[in-house]
């Protein structure tokens, strides 16, 4: 046999062999469920996960897609160093910011509308750069088009915010994203599914003293329906989630009593009612974050401040440290107005914006300090003024009193925060650092 021929032979053996590899590789791709590491729902101290209880008879969201082709799936990226996990990629590419997250509020009016631009040049023109941007807000109403064949979702959703206009001009100016979505404070689903909420003895929603419902943390139809909205948030470009109203309603521990919900698995149970609103906050915080670990974005929470101050806020189900171990970021609630007369031994704590924010962060950095792996702190501070309190009891805020509480942070060690104006008109002048 010539050189020639005997080379043209080696050549056909190894194509052949190189296909017959390729339709294998291929066949082990296409064949069903992705090979994908599962990962366990992280536990909540002491307690089974509402997952382990049982809750396996509602419909799960799913992580990753039940069928990929990866050659013709580029929203997906596998890591090759370990079994493959997937990873969607928005296309939006905005980085954390190197300095930390300063960021401000923006209603979904605000994000859609004629306020965008000016609070573009705000972030702009100052040290901020972040959006924490209404997706969900408080009475349930979904402010921008999703993906959600929920029929209650979609008669509850609008078009404020066009979410490729909005993600367009946060990619252009480098302002990184963030999406609240509010979960158990929602009248709308409250009040299409009064089952998923809390009855008063005459059949009616329960509502509080401004005419607001909840819906209810022990069931995980309305875990789902909050976490299916942050998943399709992710997807068009927001790089971090943050669940606002993680909580049962203020003084639900008196009110309980009188009121007909359903405790699904959590009433099976030997727990008190304390520690079963605890376990179901807390098992809803690492549901969601395990749910999101597939659409490569951070989960963060916010909480009252003073729930750092207790072991747990009883009636509410918020246990800081609880939370705090199930996510990227704590954003604790800790403007001075927030806090009762007598709050760190001052008499009026609003006219003490420095002092308030200062001992707060004592408190919590002690807190967070005695976990193995703690979150970022990354607090909500008050550009507001409180004039509610009545005369003697609140100062009037801007610039100055804005200024007083970052520094408060900074020497805390602190040196991320937002800032919250439930009209989104910030005090002019500020120096942020």
């Amino acid at each position: 046999m010539s050189t020639r021929n005997f080379l043209i032979l080696i050549g056909g053996i190894l194509a052949v062999l190189f296909l017959l590899l390729a339709l294998a590789v291929r066949g082990e791709v296409d064949s069903g469920e992705p090979d994908v590491a599962e990962e366990t729902e992280e536990e909540s101290p002491g307690e089974e996960t509402a997952e382990e209880q049982g809750q396996d008879d509602e419909e799960e969201t799913e992580t990753a897609p039940s069928a990929l082709n990866l050659n013709d799936s580029p929203l997906y990226t596998v890591n090759e160093d370990t079994t493959p996990v997937f990873q969607y990629q928005s296309g939006v590419d905005i980085a954390y910011p190197e300095e930390g997250v300063k960021g401000i509020f923006v209603t979904g009016f605000s994000a859609g509308g004629e306020r965008m631009q000016e609070l573009t040049g705000l972030v702009n023109n100052t040290e901020l750069n972040s959006m924490v941007i209404d997706v969900k807000e408080d009475i349930g109403d979904i402010m921008m088009p999703l993906d959600i064949d929920n029929e209650i979702a979609q008669s509850h959703m609008y078009d404020y915010v066009n979410p490729q206009q909005l993600m367009t001009t946060l990619e252009d100016n480098q302002i990184y994203p963030i999406a609240r979505i509010v979960v158990f404070k929602d009248s709308r689903l409250a009040m299409e599914r009064p089952d998923l909420s809390y009855q008063n003895s005459d059949g009616t929603v329960w509502q509080n003293g401004s005419g607001e419902s909840f819906v209810n943390p022990f069931l995980k139809e309305v875990w789902d329906y909050n976490v299916d909205i942050a998943i399709e948030a992710a997807k068009l470009g927001f790089k971090e989630i943050q669940f606002d109203y993680v909580r049962f309603p203020e003084s639900f521990e008196t009110l309980s009593a009188d009121l007909t919900y359903n405790l699904g698995e959590y009433g099976d149970t030997e727990t008190d009612e304390v520690q079963q609103r605890v376990n179901a906050v807390t098992d809803f915080v690492a549901y969601a974050n395990e749910q999101l670990k597939s659409y490569d974005v951070d989960v963060s929470v916010d909480v009252f401040g003073y729930a750092a101050t207790q072991r747990e806020a009883p009636g509410i189900g918020q246990n800081f440290s609880q939370i705090a171990n199930n996510v990227d970021i704590i954003s604790s609630m800790i403007y001075p107005s927030h806090w009762g007369a007598g709050a760190f031994d001052f008499a009026t704590p609003d006219t003490e914006p420095y002092a308030v924010i200062d001992e707060y962060m004592k408190v919590e950095d002690e807190v967070l300090g005695k976990l193995e792996d703690p979150p970022k702190s990354r607090p909500w501070i008050q550009d507001f003024t409180a004039s509610y309190l009545g005369p003697g009891n609140y100062i009037n805020y801007g610039a100055a009193e804005v200024e007083a509480q970052i520094q408060a942070l900074k020497d805390n060690g602190v040196e991320e925060y937002l800032l919250w104006n439930a009209q989104n008109t910030y005090s002019e002048g500020t120096e942020y650092q």
